[in-house]
């Protein structure tokens, strides 16, 4: 109920957002445009009222009767341009007494006429004023000077209507705003669709992270398109898939140890209920027992010691030392701490790179050392007795190559993977027979691989395997970090 609610304001925030920059812009809009139409229309009627008002003030200043009496002179310029206007005009002398007016209902004729644009008129300069009549409609007012040799005889007045510019922005400004309002509604479907397009797939998201949160890795997110959701919605797949693997491995880790550790602790319990159970044992009995039950805890000691490497190891908890280490010496380090080993079965360890020279490699001896041991162990161990196991070690494009050759029964190309899983046998009954756990090769690969090398298994030629070892010969950096 908490996420439907926060998806619900989610959708809600969008469609508010969405309306309200619908609402800003298309606002924002129409008053953009009212005011430019008003002042272009404006604009243009003032420049027409100054014009005719200017060819009629040109005209009279050649004739001008400043007693108003010859009124041919004043209206003929002033009716030739303002026919077919409902334009009013008044000529005026400088003592505002009203020479000529073409409304002939009510003619000011003899009369003082001031007004405001009349007087800038008189003092030289046009003037003009947009003001609301009696009746309450918008006129437009205008006044230029009549000028004779730089002298100011008179002036011209003119009044117009604009009630037709005024009606016509009135009528601009009101489709602007039903289109408005249309564009506002069309964008708040289109929002409220997208509210739900965009939300809905996060609520699969949710959906699937709170099964994943409970273990339950098998939720799968349906990808469509190739948009950054779809993206987001693989990527969450493929974490599902990752943590059902590594649950999986998990899962099959636990049964491996508690197997492992059961077995030995079994055979514990079998030799104390079996001393348990004697009468009167005798020494060498006992003795007897309690040698196979050190075997026993032993191989339990061995179990858990590996196991703990290999935690920490996983977690990057283990301790590390970074130097550089000559691997020639390490390889004949190992060797020779096997020899005994391998002399017991009578298997040579043959080497031929003494003499070749190697440029240092940046490792951690002791994990390459313990990941070299457990290889070639497994080698001798696994090896039949009066064999050969050979260990060649070479230099090849700043890789160091490290190959281990014996003749054992070899490894069928469908489990050459897992060997290097943890508990992971061919031979169950052969691995307990010499002591071995089943984790080696893991650990061996665990190490190798945080040095930034690899290690493989193949077939050898005539039987056997060989396990090859790749490790970085460079400074790397990226790896020193990550180990």
């Amino acid at each position: 109920m908490q996420l439907t609610g926060i998806f619900h304001s989610m959708r809600f925030t969008m469609i508010a957002t969405y309306f309200a920059v619908a609402l800003i812009t298309m606002s924002l809009m129409c008053v953009y445009v009212i005011g430019l139409l008003s002042e272009k229309l404006h604009s243009s009627e003032q420049t027409d009222m100054f014009a005719k008002a200017n060819i009629i003030a040109q005209v009279l200043s050649e004739n001008w009767d400043s007693d108003g009496k010859d009124l041919r002179s004043f209206s003929e310029p002033a009716e030739q341009c303002l026919a077919g206007t409902d334009t009013r005009g008044v000529v005026v002398n400088t003592s505002y007494t009203v020479l000529y007016d073409t409304n002939k209902e009510s003619d000011m004729r003899g009369k003082v006429f001031m007004r405001d644009v009349l007087k800038s008129a008189l003092y030289g300069e046009q003037a003009y004023l947009i003001n609301s009549s009696e009746s309450g409609k918008k006129m437009m007012y205008a006044a230029v000077p009549v000028i004779t040799d730089g002298q100011i005889l008179g002036g011209v007045y003119l009044v117009r209507s604009i009630e037709g510019i005024e009606t016509t922005i009135e009528t601009t400004r009101n489709s602007l705003i039903v289109f408005s309002v249309l564009i506002i509604l069309l964008i708040g479907m289109l929002s409220f669709g997208m509210s739900y397009v965009i939300t809905s797939p996060f609520e699969e998201f949710t959906s699937v992270a709170k099964e994943i949160s409970k273990g339950n890795f098998s939720k799968r997110i349906a990808v469509k398109g190739h948009n950054e959701i779809s993206q987001m919605g693989e990527t969450l797949n493929y974490m599902c898939e990752e943590l059902s693997l590594l649950d999986e491995k998990r899962r099959k880790f636990v049964s491996d140890v508690s197997h492992e550790l059961k077995t030995p602790m079994a055979g514990i319990k079998l030799i104390c209920d079996s001393l348990v159970a004697a009468e009167k044992p005798d020494f060498a009995t006992v003795r007897e027992f309690l040698t196979d039950m050190s075997d026993e805890v032993d191989r339990l000691t061995r179990i858990v010691e590996r196991l703990l490497v290999l935690t920490k190891l996983d977690a990057g908890e283990s301790s590390s030392k970074m130097e550089e280490t000559d691997i020639r010496m390490l390889v004949s380090n190992v060797i020779k701490k096997l020899r005994p080993i391998a002399d017991g079965k009578q298997i040579t360890l043959y080497t031929d790179y003494h003499e070749a020279l190697f440029a240092p490699v940046l490792a951690d001896y002791d994990k390459i050392y313990e990941a070299i041991y457990n290889i070639i162990d497994n080698a001798v161990k696994y090896s039949p007795e009066n064999s050969l196991v050979q260990i060649d070690v070479a230099e090849k494009d700043e890789w160091i190559v490290i190959k281990v050759s014996d003749n054992g029964p070899g490894i069928p190309e469908s489990e050459r993977e897992r060997i290097f899983d943890r508990f992971y046998r061919l031979d169950d009954s052969r691995a307990r027979d010499t002591g071995g756990t089943g984790l080696g090769l893991a650990i061996a690969r665990e190490a190798i691989v945080m040095h930034g090398g690899s290690v493989s298994v193949s077939e050898k030629n005539g039987g056997g395997s060989v396990f090859t070892v790749i490790l970085p010969m460079e400074n790397r950096s990226d790896i020193a970090e990550n180990i």
